[in-house]
């Protein structure tokens, strides 16, 4: 019976160290490839900093075409920004909503107003701590406007079961959501609201704590960094910097108009001109042909100089010039204020030239600073006519057109057509208008020709 149990004891021992060395193998084999327990997935970052414009839009699409060639399973995107443009935000939302990558909207600071369609496209939505998201209300605040996009965002909120009211509230200020929002206001979440009411997925530190809530190893991370040309088209397209950009070329063209030559003023005028348009382009809210109608409609205004008044060419120029511009921007709002700059600017500037011009040398080569004054010897058009049957002294030659002394006036005269030579008496015979018509005047007997008794 003892010999039984010892046996029987050894095979137990013998039995649990076989599993027990077994165990560890087959577990190892099991979380080979996910060390950490989690789903092994490949990421691509990129950064939505800023205003939402074409310029962000270009990167988004880029980066989510870099990742999907790279066969990446996740795009992590950085978001935070005061909002942008609507249409581009759509088409922003159109490019997370398309993509057959997982999505993850990261907020680092505040995703408001065209930030939030944005957020709402991805398929998760993380922020950290002391981030806010909402403030969504469109400009102009109008029931049209106000009705598109609090459409657009409640339709985004259910592609991922999130509450599609609060997304409206977001946007319209009359709605009203009990122990959320009171009607009058517009919603705007903190971290940790939004995590309160389910409408995001998490509040994370950083980037790797989301990617751990979702149960994810991620084995790879690559980072998209804007090229120098998106950073360049954000820029230009700013709705700021797009208006100074063409005062800038309006007033630096203006200038050189009234200055010989061409210099500093009308290089600063194309180069932002030039920087306008190849920043739209860039940006692709314009193409080539529109920036060819701008040059067009330069080229009709300086071709109008060479036409007496302002007739057609200057006319088309204008229209050429203003509506090259609204088809470049990307809003009717952003092109209004756009045109309203360069309007400004001009009557500006014109103002400006014409009060400091009498200070300007350059100014007296192009104006005639010689008053005509009857000290000087110049008659008013309304004196002419008592010039009639005066006699004189021609101080030119007249060819049949020179210059006669009258009593003490010079005066422009004509002949008839006959030639009279300078010196020789002269008397006035007919007045027409401005038009004093002379003929040759023997003198009296006794008289010298320049006499006081002509």
């Amino acid at each position: 019976m003892a010999r039984f149990l010892i046996h029987r004891y050894s095979a137990s021992v013998l039995m649990a160290l076989l599993i027990a060395f077994l165990l560890p193998l087959g577990g190892g084999s099991v979380l080979a490839d996910s060390p950490d327990g989690g789903e092994d997935v490949s990421v691509f970052e990129v950064t939505l900093q800023g205003t939402v414009d074409a310029g962000l839009a270009s990167l988004l699409r880029r980066s989510i075409a870099e990742a999907e060639e790279a066969g990446a399973d996740a795009l992590l995107i950085r978001i935070t920004t005061l909002g942008g443009a609507v249409n581009a935000a759509v088409n922003m939302k159109d490019m997370i909503v398309d993509t057959p990558l997982t999505t993850v909207a990261y907020i680092t600071g505040r995703s408001w107003s065209a930030g939030v369609l944005l957020t709402l496209a991805s398929d998760h939505i993380f922020m950290a701590p002391g981030s806010s998201l909402g403030a969504a209300e469109p400009r102009p605040a109008d029931e049209k406007t106000i009705s598109a996009v609090k459409a657009e965002m409640e339709a985004t909120a259910k592609i991922h079961d999130r509450d599609p009211q609060v997304a409206a509230a977001m946007v319209d200020a009359r709605l009203e959501i009990p122990d959320l929002i009171d009607s009058g206001e517009i919603l705007t979440l903190t971290a940790q609201r939004a995590l309160e009411i389910g409408f995001i997925d998490g509040m994370a530190a950083n980037t790797e704590n989301a990617m751990s809530e979702l149960g994810w190893n991620v084995i790879e991370t690559i980072v998209i960094e804007p090229t120098t040309i998106d950073i360049f088209a954000q820029y230009v397209t700013d709705p700021f910097v797009a208006p100074i950009l063409l005062a800038l070329g309006f007033a630096g063209i203006l200038i050189e108009m009234f200055m010989p030559g061409f210099g500093f003023p009308g290089g600063i005028g194309i180069l932002a001109f030039a920087t306008y348009f190849t920043g739209h382009i860039a940006a692709g809210y314009a193409g080539m042909s529109i920036a060819l109608l701008f040059v067009a409609g330069i080229g009709l205004l300086a071709a109008e100089v060479f036409v007496p008044g302002f007739g057609i060419m200057g006319v088309g120029g204008v229209l050429a010039m203003l509506a090259s511009i609204y088809l470049a921007s990307p809003t009717p709002s952003a092109a209004t204020w756009s045109i309203l700059a360069a309007i400004g600017a001009v009557i500006v500037t014109a103002v400006v030239l014409i009060r400091l011009g009498t200070r300007l040398t350059i100014w007296r080569r192009l104006l005639l600073d010689v008053e005509e004054t009857q000290d000087r010897g110049y008659v008013a058009q309304s004196d002419l006519r008592s010039l009639l049957e005066q006699r004189g002294v021609a101080i030119t030659s007249l060819r049949p057109a020179g210059t006669a002394e009258i009593g003490d006036k010079r005066v422009d005269v004509v002949t008839s057509g006959e030639y009279v030579a300078k010196d020789t008496p002269v008397k006035v015979i007919r007045v027409e208008g401005r038009r004093v018509v002379v003929r040759a005047d023997a003198p009296a007997e006794g008289d010298s020709g320049r006499s006081e008794d002509y």
